[in-house]
């Protein structure tokens, strides 16, 4: 049923040897998920009736059936309630649900109230680091032009303080060397040996 971005679901009995898309028994009710609450219709005494047969529910159903509260008044009717106890913890019930529908609400509300405020006080930082950077950019020029002289002579000093470790490394490298030539000299004896036997 529906069509394209557009759905809409029939609530159905069908026998468990038939396809899912196969020849239904009854329709027993529909759901139209896209409208806001999503409209639902239920045949509450066919459902009754099938549920008394045996049937068993889909998840989707399932939740479908307690949200309408047609879960809870059967658990009610297997207690053995009287029909005006029923009736009465019915109102109660829907008096919850009202309840927490606004809890929600008050829930999302919140939400919304804080991100929006997290998204003007990032706004307001941003604008903040936008005016401070564009006065320290006149200063930062102006330091430059001035300070230029001195930046060149520490530049300068810097050169012949890497020129000694330059100079250290040509004396390292005899000391690997000899230690190169030590184990080659080890070596030797060792194919002396195996020539001699």
């Amino acid at each position: 049923m529906g069509r394209k971005k557009r759905p809409f679901y029939r609530i159905v009995v069908l026998d468990s040897r038939k396809a899912r898309d196969g020849r239904y028994i009854e329709n027993v009710g529909t759901y139209s998920p896209i409208s806001d609450p999503p409209e639902i219709e239920v045949k509450t005494d066919r459902v009754n009736y099938w549920l008394d047969q045996g049937a068993t529910l889909s998840d989707t159903v399932r939740t479908i059936l307690k949200a309408q509260g047609i879960m809870h008044e059967r658990a009610l009717r297997k207690r053995g309630l009287s029909d005006k106890e029923i009736e009465d913890e019915m109102k109660r019930w829907e008096v919850l649900q009202i309840e927490k529908k606004r809890l929600q609400e008050k829930k999302q509300d919140v939400k919304k109230k804080e991100a929006k405020a997290a998204a003007e006080e990032a706004e307001q930082k941003e604008k903040e680091a936008a005016a401070q950077a564009e006065e320290e950019k006149p200063a930062a020029e102006a330091a430059p032009a001035e300070a230029a002289p001195p930046e060149a002579a520490p530049a300068e000093e810097a050169a012949p303080e890497a020129a000694p470790a330059e100079e250290a490394a040509p004396e390292e490298a005899p000391a690997e060397e000899a230690q190169a030539e030590g184990n080659a000299a080890d070596a030797e004896p060792e194919e002396a040996k195996k020539d001699g036997e």
